[in-house]
């Protein structure tokens, strides 16, 4: 594959080294509004691998970079369907149709799964003096 990316909504589709952003990125977009929290990664990477190992910081911030481009990638395919169907909210269903438009198709069935679980916690806690 020796096409470069498209450009993410989060400005990801600049380049990295020489510090240029994308044109949606609105200019200096800092690299923590850009990236998923590293912590978040570290603590999803741990959970993993066994107990003793050990992860590079190299391979901390090279997952840290895939996941929020692959997020970004996403999410823009679900957003331009949504433009598209003239709606402002993108939901989980167009999470889900972007995923297997991009070629994700082995991981829609789980993912249906766990947002039909969330929906069912979700108005569990709407039908209690809660609401989220």
């Amino acid at each position: 594959m020796a096409e470069a990316p498209p450009a993410s909504p989060g400005g990801g589709g600049g380049s990295h080294e020489s510090g240029e952003q994308s044109p949606r990125a609105g200019g200096g977009v800092r690299e923590q509004d850009r990236f998923l929290p590293i912590a978040n990664i570290i603590r999803i990477m741990k959970k993993a691998l066994p107990a003793n190992a050990k992860i590079a910081k190299d391979a901390k911030e090279t997952m840290q970079e895939c996941v929020s481009e692959f997020i970004s990638f996403v999410t823009s395919e679900a957003s331009d369907r949504c433009q598209k169907e003239k709606r402002k909210t993108i939901n989980g269903d167009d999470l889900l149709w972007a995923m297997a438009t991009l070629g994700f198709e082995e991981y829609i069935e789980p993912l249906k799964l766990y947002l039909q679980k969330y929906r069912e916690v979700l108005c569990s806690f709407r039908g209690s003096r809660f609401t989220l």
